[in-house]
């Protein structure tokens, strides 16, 4: 029993810290340094300025190399051409595989107005002109008949 008390004296003599007996003198309180000084907040600014200068960057590199495949580049549905109809109406040919559909575009609306196969290479631009001048005019007939009614 004896040798195991002076086991457990030596282990606690050991592990007890010395620095509490020692004596030192007393501290002088310092006040701390003030967290809204011109130092702190230059340091803050600047690293604020540093975050957005790597965001900015970091966005405008993902979007000139094309990192992020965009969603305009799919090769199942692509934008022929759009035209706007109204403040907030647009009219758009959309091409999915082998067939165009003429949509109208609304907030929170889309309608489709007509659907058509996809023309040849050398014939789309005039084909293109020709639905435009086809659905311009009967746009203009309906809004007419609108008009009268």
């Amino acid at each position: 029993m004896l040798k195991q008390f002076s086991v457990f004296f030596s282990c606690a003599l050991l592990t007890f810290p010395a620095q509490v007996l020692a004596e030192t003198a007393p501290k002088i309180p310092v006040a701390p340094e003030s967290l809204i000084g011109t130092d702190s907040m230059a340091k803050m600014i600047t690293g604020l300025l540093l975050v957005l200068g790597i965001i900015i960057i970091s966005t405008w590199a993902l979007k000139r190399f094309s990192i992020i495949p965009a969603i305009s580049s799919s090769s199942h549905l692509k934008i022929v051409a759009a035209t706007g109809v109204g403040q907030r109406e647009r009219v758009v040919i959309v091409e999915i595989g082998e067939t165009w559909l003429v949509l109208g575009v609304a907030p929170g609306q889309v309608t489709q107005l007509h659907t058509m196969e996809k023309p040849l290479p050398e014939t789309a631009n005039k084909t293109l002109q020709r639905t435009s001048s086809e659905f311009s005019h009967e746009l203009d007939k309906r809004i007419e008949k609108g008009k009268t009614d």
